[in-house]
């Protein structure tokens, strides 16, 4: 049977996440117009609604009932 490999995580979820979008928008901003570009900037919304995503979860107003 094969052994799946861990890997631990350094930073946090919102930490990669932040800097993923960064990356991709200081990569769209040195292309001109065309798919990669659009595709960079897609990623970068995405990587950026995650993060509100994330954040939402984590807030102290959502509760499990009891």
């Amino acid at each position: 049977m094969l052994m799946r490999r861990r890997f631990k995580q350094t930073t946090t979820l919102t930490e990669r996440l932040a800097d993923e979008a960064a990356r991709c928008r200081e990569e769209a901003r040195t292309l001109s117009p065309g798919r990669r570009r659009e595709m960079l900037l897609r990623r970068a919304r995405q990587d950026e609604t995650a993060l509100q995503m994330e954040a939402w979860l984590r807030s102290p107003g959502l509760r499990a009932p009891t």
